[in-house]
């Protein structure tokens, strides 16, 4: 069996109900339901280990609040709900991984989901687009499968012309793993 991670490395989804420069807390609750959702129908119960893999190594414990009924009802698109609860998940684990945190959505066909930025030591905003974030959610997936996924985004962000680098996140539900690569 697979020793817990050190304790202070935990990823609690239920701190997206406080927001982010760029995720209201309403959007950050929806975020946290979807996660929980695409964890607990592939067996995990709120409490889990979180495999970091890819250009960062760790182990995070990754904590989420019971699925109710009612939660299984608004989420019942499985492809959406996936989509989403990688993005509530991505959204945590690359603050700790590198400082970022989302500052603004981007557009449709920019070729990456959020830009990064890091926060100011006066709480002013951030710095605004220091990194482009692109995810994926797979809800059970082989190695191969995620790292064909991971490939697929790195190729993506890569035809984005921009100077400023770019992370991949490939979250995966049902070992839970997280597959993190930075392009620059």
């Amino acid at each position: 069996m697979m020793q817990p991670p050190n304790p202070s490395l935990v990823i609690d989804l239920s701190d997206l109900q406080q927001g982010l420069p760029a995720i209201t807390p309403a959007f950050g609750a929806a975020l946290a339901e979807a996660s929980a959702i695409c964890l607990t129908y592939q067996g995990h119960k709120p409490r889990a280990v979180l495999e970091v893999k890819g250009d960062f190594e760790d182990r995070y414990l990754l904590l989420w609040s019971e699925v109710t009924e009612q939660m299984r009802r608004c989420w019942n698109d499985e492809e959406y709900t996936t989509e989403q609860g990688a993005y509530g998940i991505a959204l945590l684990l690359i603050q700790r991984l590198t400082g970022f945190t989302v500052i603004e959505r981007s557009r449709r066909g920019t070729g990456f989901d959020y830009w990064l930025g890091t926060p100011s030591e006066s709480g002013d905003l951030p710095f605004q687009k220091s990194a482009r974030l692109e995810v994926s959610g797979i809800r059970r997936g082989s190695a191969s499968q995620i790292r064909t996924g991971a490939t697929l985004k790195m190729a993506q962000v890569k035809t984005t012309d921009s100077p400023v680098p770019a992370y991949v996140a490939v979250i995966e539900f049902s070992q839970p793993l997280a597959w993190v690569g930075k392009y620059e």
